[in-house]
């Protein structure tokens, strides 16, 4: 697939993914005060949304729309280093503008900056928690050559862990960066956003180590 179709997917992907975060939590606003019924519906329009994105994506572009997932394919030299800076830069703008869809959709300022301050050693712990599993289970279905079973894995993960995790599983830089502008329920402060995001890439290369000796011994069994 040529590199600027590519680049397009992450972000119209990465766009869509913060749009129903977004829009899913405006919406869970005006319909309910029962928090609990807000994080379900948002809960419910990130898994969902999730599933789609990464089934039809991944011939495409490979469905990071994440730059933690392009960070670690990087590494593992499996995209060259000029096209992964070009994939995160459009996955942060995509963060960016999925936010903008939302307000307009839902007639809100464009662009607001949070006032939600979710940054705690618990968040942090929990965000670490979030985004090594995610990258885990993306790394080992790679190496067990189930990549077809990603979208369905992907959403699973992040549905379990938005409620089993206490900062409810960004795992995701440009989903926090997009996050940001949202003065909603599912903002989040830019004070918080640094440490979310360091959080994030701490997940992402343990992933590594932890799916590493794994992944060597499969590769020694089959061989």
């Amino acid at each position: 697939m040529p590199a600027p179709l590519r680049l397009l997917a992450e972000f119209l992907g990465t766009a869509v993914l913060v749009m129903a975060v977004v829009g899913s939590g405006l919406l869970g606003q005006a319909l309910s005060a029962d928090l609990g019924v807000v994080i379900l519906i948002n809960q419910l329009a990130t898994v969902m949304i999730l599933g789609v994105l990464v089934a039809l994506l991944m011939p495409v572009s490979g469905a990071h729309i994440n730059p933690a997932v392009t960070l670690v394919m990087a590494i593992r030299r499996e995209i060259s280093p000029g096209l992964a800076v070009g994939y995160v830069l459009v996955q942060l703008a995509g963060g960016v503008f999925g936010t903008v869809v939302a307000h307009v959709m839902f007639e809100r300022q464009v662009l607001e900056f949070s006032t939600n301050d979710r940054l705690s050693l618990g968040t942090f712990v929990g965000e670490v928690v979030a985004t090594a599993g995610l990258l885990a289970l993306i790394l080992t279905a790679v190496y067990q050559q189930r990549s077809h079973l990603l979208p369905l894995l992907v959403p699973a993960w992040i549905g379990a862990a938005f409620f089993f995790t206490s900062s409810t599983s960004f795992a995701n830089p440009a989903v926090a960066l997009g996050r940001m502008f949202t003065d909603s329920f599912s903002g989040i402060a830019p004070g918080s956003v640094t440490g979310f995001i360091g959080a994030q890439v701490v997940g992402a290369l343990l992933a590594i180590v932890l799916v590493l000796p794994f992944a060597q011994a499969h590769k020694k069994e089959v061989s």
